[in-house]
C-alpha cells in the first residue's frame, strides 16, 4: 500500500473508535467520541471529513445516514508510526529505545517478563502469527 497518510492526534482518536467496531453511523461515532472528549458534533464531523479526504476512512450512505469504516488497518498504521518514531528519535535502532525505556520508566516484573518473552520468541523465529 506504500506510505500511509499522517493523521493528527484527534483524527487518531476517531480511528480508534472505528477500529474497535465498524461500520458506525455518524451519530454513533459522535456519541462514542463525546464519552471521552469534549468535542462538539461539528468538530467530529470535521475530523471524519479529514479522514475521508486522506483516504483513511470511507463511508456508505444508507437512507439519510452515513456509516463510516476504516480503509487502513490499525496494525498497518501502528507499524508505520513505530518505524517513524524509531527513525526520528533513535536513528531507526530499537536497542537505544529499549535502553531508554528500561532506564527511565518504572516497569513491573510482569512488564519485564512479558518483554523478555517477546524477545525470546522473536529470537526463536516465532512471530506469533
Amino acid at each position: 500500500m506504500g506510505q500511509l497518510p499522517q493523521i493528527s492526534e484527534a483524527e487518531y482518536e476517531i480511528m480508534k473508535i472505528l477500529w474497535e467496531e465498524y461500520p458506525l453511523s455518524t451519530n454513533e461515532i459522535c456519541e462514542r467520541a463525546q464519552q471521552t472528549h469534549s468535542w462538539n458534533q461539528k468538530t467530529i464531523h470535521t475530523l471524519l471529513s479529514r479522514l475521508n479526504n486522506k483516504r483513511v476512512t470511507s463511508y456508505e450512505k444508507r437512507g439519510r445516514m452515513y456509516y463510516y469504516f476504516p480503509i487502513i488497518s490499525q496494525n498497518k498504521y501502528l507499524e508505520q508510526e513505530n518505524h517513524h518514531f524509531l527513525d526520528r528519535f533513535y536513528d531507526g535502532k530499537a536497542a537505544p529505545m529499549l535502553s531508554a525505556l528500561l532506564s527511565n520508566e518504572t516497569l513491573t516484573d510482569s512488564d519485564l517478563q512479558e518483554m523478555y518473552d517477546m524477545i525470546q520468541s522473536k529470537i526463536k523465529g516465532d512471530d506469533g502469527e
